[in-house]
């Protein structure tokens, strides 16, 4: 074993040294490759960036790699990968950190970026919220570094791009600090007080893995009172998996880290031992908690499904709550869409750090003289119809986390699962709007609506949007009963939301598809009175322009 990790070592040590002594021509010559594999083998990438787009900065990093030092040649083809915004696609983290990370954990709640965790000998910024990195306000140098994040949605940036401030190779190439060095100030604030701290970067593997807490070693502390333990980072340095029952409250929690099999335990031995629990315990609420999960193999997944939907005492509204976060990610967005899909669960938490449908596992390949590797999506996983797809999971509970609520180990998104009151309520809202429409309920429908949107407990859900866009596909349709259908949504959406300007956009473009103008030219002026001169303004003037003409 010792002679395999050494080898393994000394073959990192020589891929980085002549990577140090490649020259420009070859570095363009790896630029070159990557552009045209992806070109010929992954142009299914191009959704969120244009292949102009791409081959613009293809060609910008081209002309400036003389001019550029190794490391930055390095983070400029990181970038030139994270620009298609799958958090799958990427050149890995690693390769950015040649020179070391800085010895802290970050950690952003409610309240700013604070330090969560460090090495025994910073302990004087344990705890302490960031304000500069070198000269630069953070809130500056995270719009710096957003570029070479593979930035799946802005929680998979929370979740995984705040590492990337820990990189002294970033924090210049991106222009954080002028100077690439060993030594990196931060400005920090800790209790009342402002102050500088050094810190001198290590190797990245003296840092412990966490997910995204810190947990103590004889190196490394963590900000939290480790006294007591909350039940989402329990036995987490153990188990991948288990469950507790809060018996005075006759709730089953069950905290779920990974969608791999566990050493000790596999998924589908896991599922069995959890449901026999269930089948023979007084569980009346099942609360599942996949907030710090980032995947694994999504075939674990079935058996959990159809056990969930064989249980209908705990498959109803207001006994399943499922725990989603930041963290959530990859086959546990898969895991996600079916519990959503089939099952009554009411979500809780942060959304999810991935697309509902989305682009994954990724095939490396190799560019031949840096030696560098990138990892390209292959597979398109689509759990939801595509009208449903989106940037994330919304839960239908928004609850996140403030500093002083982690490091006192309280957990307000498990408080607001144990005690939110469901009577009533519908946590798939536009599925229910929807039901009712079909099935000719207009009626109800509205008085439905008019009283949801008045409920604090559907804060989260953006009504005018979801409506609007089912009229758009109403629309777009260019069927005259559809077509009529979609004044009928639009129309409602106006009762509801009187100052709403992209409503009477879209109702006047109905009336014209129907070749009602002068209805449409009423709307599109109360579009323009409601649009302020902004870009729904403009767009209405050009349509007044065209139907002039």
């Amino acid at each position: 074993m010792k002679n395999i990790l050494f080898i393994s070592l000394l073959f990192v040590a020589s891929t980085f040294f002549a990577q140090e002594k490649l020259t420009s021509k070859q570095w363009q010559e790896d630029l070159h490759y990557l552009q045209k594999i992806i070109h010929k083998d992954y142009s299914h990438l191009f959704v969120k960036t244009t292949k102009q787009d791409f081959d613009n900065q293809v060609e910008t990093l081209y002309n400036n790699i003389p001019n550029l030092k190794t490391h930055q040649i390095r983070v400029g083809l990181t970038r030139i990968v994270s620009q298609f915004k799958y958090g799958h696609t990427q050149i890995p983290y690693s390769t950015t950190v040649k020179n070391g990370i800085l010895p802290i954990n970050l950690y952003q709640f409610d309240d700013d970026i604070y330090i969560e965790g460090v090495q025994k000998d910073q302990k004087k910024a344990l705890g302490a919220k960031i304000l500069k990195i070198g000269d630069t306000p953070i809130d500056k140098a995270l719009t710096l570094i957003y570029p070479v994040v593979p930035v799946e949605n802005e929680q998979y940036f929370k979740a995984y791009g705040l590492r990337f401030l820990l990189s002294p190779e970033v924090l210049h190439t991106q222009g954080v600090i002028p100077e690439l060095t060993e030594t990196v100030t931060l400005t920090l604030e800790k209790e009342g007080k402002v102050f500088t701290h050094n810190f001198k970067t290590i190797d990245i593997k003296d840092k412990p893995r966490t997910f995204n807490f810190t947990l103590p070693t004889k190196e490394w502390l963590t900000a939290r009172n480790t006294e007591t333990t909350p039940l989402y980072l329990k036995h987490f340095d153990e188990k991948l998996f288990y469950f507790e029952y809060l018996e005075e409250l006759k709730t089953l929690y069950v905290r779920q880290s990974s969608v791999f099999d566990d050493a000790n335990e596999t998924l589908k031995q896991f599922y069995k031992r959890l449901f026999k629990f269930i089948d023979t315990h007084n569980v009346e609420k099942l609360v599942y908690d996949v907030r710090l999960n980032g995947g694994g193999n999504n075939y674990n997944n079935l058996p959990l499904i159809k056990g969930l939907i064989a249980r209908p005492k705990i498959n109803k509204k207001g006994s399943f709550y499922l725990i989603i976060g930041r963290e959530t990610y990859s086959a546990c967005q898969n895991l996600t869409n079916e519990i959503t899909r089939y099952t009554e669960a009411i979500l809780v938490g942060e959304p999810t750090s991935e697309n509902i449908n989305f682009y994954g596992d990724a095939r490396p390949v190799e560019l031949p003289n840096s030696k560098i590797t990138a990892y390209l999506s292959y597979l398109w996983w689509q759990d939801m119809p595509a009208l449903e797809n989106a940037d994330w999971t919304t839960p239908s509970i928004p609850v996140s986390m403030s500093f002083d609520q982690y490091i006192n180990n309280e957990d307000p998104v498990l408080e607001a699962a144990l005690n939110f009151n469901a009577e009533g309520f519908e946590p798939k809202p536009m599925r229910y709007i929807v039901d009712l429409f079909i099935s000719g309920q207009t009626q109800k429908m509205i008085t439905e609506l008019d009283k949801m949107i008045k409920d604090p407990r559907y804060a989260f859900f953006d009504f005018e949007t979801e409506l609007n866009k089912v009229g758009n596909i109403l629309l777009q349709t260019g069927r005259k009963p559809q077509i009529q259908a979609s004044v009928q949504v639009f129309s409602m959406i106006a009762k509801l939301f009187p100052n709403s300007a992209i409503t009477y956009k879209n109702l006047s473009q109905s009336y014209l598809q129907l070749g009602n103008t002068q209805k449409a030219k009423e709307l599109l002026h109360k579009t323009i009175a409601l649009g302020h001169n902004g870009e729904l303004s403009q767009a209405a003037k050009a349509l007044l322009s065209e139907i002039a003409n």
